[in-house]
């Protein structure tokens, strides 16, 4: 799956590691409902250091769909709320 962290460019991740994330992005929506934004800087900084921990870069010249686009590290609690599916960040 491509993913695409705005303002960083796009990594490539395996499904397999989607549980990984998942549990991140629950404590990230439990966050942001109880309104944490503590938490939410935490956990949004963990979010996104194990999608390029475990994501491979395309190169910045690769025009690849992103199937998932996360928001950058510097993003607030409200731009990531309007992000946000019932699931979510990320689908599942």
């Amino acid at each position: 799956m491509i993913v695409r962290i705005m303002g960083e460019g796009q990594r490539e991740l395996a499904d397999s590691h989607f549980a990984e994330l998942n549990v991140l992005d629950d404590e990230l929506l439990a966050e942001m409902e109880s309104g944490d934004e503590e938490g939410f800087r935490r956990t949004l900084t963990a979010l996104l250091a194990a999608v390029r921990r475990l994501g491979g870069p395309l190169p910045d010249d690769a025009l690849e769909p992103s199937e998932l686009i996360l928001p950058s590290p510097d993003a607030t609690l409200d731009e990531v709320r309007e992000m946000l599916s019932d699931d979510g960040l990320i689908p599942g």
